[in-house]
């Protein structure tokens, strides 16, 4: 196997390194409030043809041809840097891609360069008290009323939905339909009455998710991605796209060099304590799942690159379970290492960079916030079954007939 880019890729990389060095901002510019910093630069990578490089200019991004290996060497030089590059929240991350490949014409327009910009903020509405792993349940229905749809229910564990604009989500819109048949994908501007939001305080002190009521909220009726009833379809392409982005090798090969770093600046019995032949086989054995998943990461961009994805379902089947995993074996190394650092509190800085600073507190909050992705993006054990029954042709489990 040959690890190394040919001569094109690697002139191609020192380019990019290039303009990374642009971040962070000097001069007057330096002096200006951090998103709008990082709105500049984010600006800047666009014209440059980095940021969003495969989707259209006239939606906003660099529109570059497709190239899987150009593509690699953006996220892990982006990575690497630190720099503002494709958000990775739920507008950007989420919703972009989905209305690019499922949206009309019109909902491409209006809501994608707005959301890649960072003008219009965004929230998922999936789960409901009562439809979380089994979301196919969800009763928060939306009847459609001469040119709007009259929405009511209540969504929950809500990411972010006190700062955003709208929401995209799923309604059921045909009652008398089988449970996948009667469900619609929905934007719903959250700015009305009939919505109220409430927080939930997390056990890290942080308030990321929110409870959202509709009490005969209403939304356009052009507000729908994709068919009528066909939801359930949309909300698996928004759904690879989160569990790609819990399963980004790069965000893994970042959180475990901090671990190793934070052994060799913390004590154990007065030596370092990476000299610890315990905590040496605790990271041994990390690391050995971390290269694990950037070998299989290059293993599909391969195939991305020949065409051949139908070979590589069962690693990226596997890819936010493998995540979610090492992370937690990461994010507990760290913790183990804080020593009585440990009972400290998780601070705002550490909430806001979402469990990405590697200061004692922020272990704190990356060890408690590690448990949660485990259930977003679809629960382990929903996963399991999915890569059991759909990957490894095992015997399904019995399941109650559909109402």
């Amino acid at each position: 196997m040959d690890m190394n880019f040919s001569d094109a890729y690697v002139a191609y990389r020192k380019q990019l390194q290039e303009f990374l060095k642009g971040w962070p901002l000097t001069g007057d510019e330096a002096k200006l409030p951090k998103e709008e910093q990082e709105r500049i630069f984010r600006e800047r990578g666009i014209e440059a043809g980095y940021v969003y490089f495969e989707i259209p200019k006239e939606y906003g991004g660099a529109g570059q041809e497709p190239d899987v290996l150009k593509g690699a060497i953006i996220a892990e030089e982006y990575a690497r840097t630190g720099a503002p590059g494709n958000g990775i929240d739920q507008g950007p991350g989420l919703l972009a891609p989905t209305l690019l490949e499922f949206g009309s014409e019109e909902q491409k327009r209006k809501f994608v360069p707005p959301t890649l910009r960072r003008e219009v903020r965004w929230c998922q509405g999936y789960s409901e008290p009562g439809a979380g792993s089994d979301l196919a349940s969800l009763q928060c229905a939306a009847v459609l009323d001469g040119d709007e749809w009259v929405i009511n229910g209540q969504k929950i564990w809500t990411s972010n939905a006190m700062e955003a604009d709208y929401l995209f989500g799923l309604f059921r819109t045909e009652p008398d339909s089988p449970r996948h048949g009667g469900i619609s994908y929905l934007l719903v501007n959250l700015d009305q009455p009939g919505i109220e939001v409430r927080p939930l305080k997390q056990m890290t002190g942080g308030l990321d998710f929110n409870e959202v009521f509709f009490t005969d909220a209403r939304t356009p009726a052009d507000h729908i991605v994709g068919q009528r009833g066909e939801g359930w379809a949309v909300s698996r392409a928004t759904l690879k796209h989160e569990r790609n982005l819990i399963g980004n090798p790069n965000m893994m090969r970042e959180h475990f060099d901090a671990a190793v770093e934070l052994a060799r600046n913390t004590l154990r019995d007065g030596r370092p304590s990476i000299e610890d032949p315990i905590i040496r086989n605790r990271l041994a054995e990390i690391e050995g799942f971390v290269r694990t998943a950037e070998m299989s990461n290059l293993r599909q961009m391969t195939a991305a690159i020949r065409g051949e994805e139908m070979k590589v379902v069962l690693p990226m089947m596997m890819n936010k379970l493998y995540s979610t995993d090492a992370m937690q074996m990461i994010t507990s190394l760290a913790y183990d290492l804080l020593g009585a650092d440990g009972m400290l509190a998780p601070r705002e800085e550490d909430f806001a960079s979402y469990a990405r600073t590697h200061t004692p507190s922020g272990y704190v909050e990356q060890y408690i916030f590690s448990h949660g992705p485990a259930i977003a993006g679809g629960a382990t054990n929903i996963q399991l079954n999915i890569i059991g029954e759909r990957g490894l042709g095992l015997p399904r489990d019995l399941r109650s007939s559909a109402k």
